[in-house]
């Protein structure tokens, strides 16, 4: 930056200025300094830039899997929001592995991002390290919370659980309920909501037995678990099975399939098969997933508005944000051919 002031004939001061902010400079000035740019091809290391500030314009964000439909639209939006707000969108994953995400916090921490938004491998998370990081800047947690009392934004699984299940009971047999990995609070949240929502309904709840999975290769999960429950029961505890998320859905009508089960709604079906968060690809699942909604829209833009409200950022919805910043976000039912 000192070598380009000089090339430019004008201050440090004010070369940084213009870099801050274009429309801070006057426009003769502003002109001189995109002339030397394009002569010189300088551009300043934006990492050496907000290392050296008291607050970045930095955004951390670290997710399990960057592979995964859901967590590609979830960031997709952030980034848009965070740029039109004047932040730099940063993206990590974690890819399922705790030390991967204790790594990628110690490399937010030490880029001095000014706040950051984490989907939390949750049982795996080091703990300590994401409390540690939350006492120094502003972090948001989304798809599950790390804890009661961390600030998250996601899907209200309650309604969730009980629209779908509501729907199933009234147009065929109630469903029995198959789980996944116990990777985060969603497996345990999850599960008690469909609990709950049989049991409004006045129905008996039944869980299939499972064996314990720390994994997140869901799909193998439902893959695997649907066989050998279909190998040492030859059924399910009912014929309708409501799947903790769709991921683990794609994995049981791929098992009930290879059994020579046809899943599906109609007379002529032998399984319905439901999900839960209408995965970007479950509409083209054969057959297509019925399930419930998550708005990955919303959840993107209402993490961001409640991360920039406490970085002191002023937005034209900070209306939305809650004083418990806690956000849970009603679900909507998708109804298609697999139940």
């Amino acid at each position: 930056m000192e070598d380009f002031s000089e090339f430019v004939g004008l201050s440090r001061p004010t070369v940084s200025k213009y870099f801050n902010d274009p429309s801070s400079v006057r426009s003769k000035t502003r002109d001189l300094i995109e002339a030397a740019i394009k002569e010189s091809g300088f551009r300043p290391n934006m990492f050496a830039v907000n290392l050296n500030r008291r607050r970045s314009n930095i955004l951390g964000i670290i997710i399990p899997n960057s592979t995964d439909p859901f967590y590609m639209a979830l960031t997709r939006r952030v980034e848009l929001l965070a740029n039109e707000a004047g932040f730099l969108a940063f993206i990590l994953s974690s890819d399922g592995n705790p030390e991967i995400e204790q790594r990628a916090i110690e490399t937010l921490k030490s880029m001095n991002v000014a706040g950051a938004i984490i989907a939390p491998l949750g049982v795996k998370s080091h703990h300590q390290t994401l409390a540690q990081l939350g006492a120094s800047i502003p972090l948001i947690y989304v798809d599950s919370p790390l804890d009661e009392t961390s600030s998250f934004v996601g899907t209200n699984n309650r309604q969730s659980f009980q629209l779908i299940v509501d729907y199933l009971c009234r147009s065929g047999e109630p469903p029995c309920y198959l789980g996944m990995p116990g990777v985060n609070n969603n497996a345990t949240s999850r599960r008690l909501a469909y609990i709950d929502a049989m049991e409004q309904l006045r129905m008996d709840p039944k869980i299939v037995a499972t064996l314990e999975g720390r994994d997140w290769d869901f799909e193998k999960f439902g893959y695997d678990e649907t066989m050998r429950t279909l190998k040492e029961h030859g059924r399910f505890p009912t014929k309708t099975v409501l799947c903790a998320n769709d991921r683990v859905a794609f994995g049981a009508i791929a098992a009930a399939w290879q059994s020579g089960l046809k899943v599906g709604r109609g007379v002529d079906c032998d399984i319905r098969i439901a999900g839960h968060d209408d995965h970007p690809l479950s509409r083209y699942a054969c057959p297509p997933i019925t399930t419930v909604a998550q708005n990955y829209n919303e959840i993107g833009r209402l993490a961001t508005e409640l991360l920039l409200s406490k970085l002191g950022e002023t937005t034209e919805t900070k209306s939305d944000i809650p004083s418990d910043e806690r956000i849970l976000l009603n679900a909507e039912i998708m109804l298609r051919d697999s139940a």
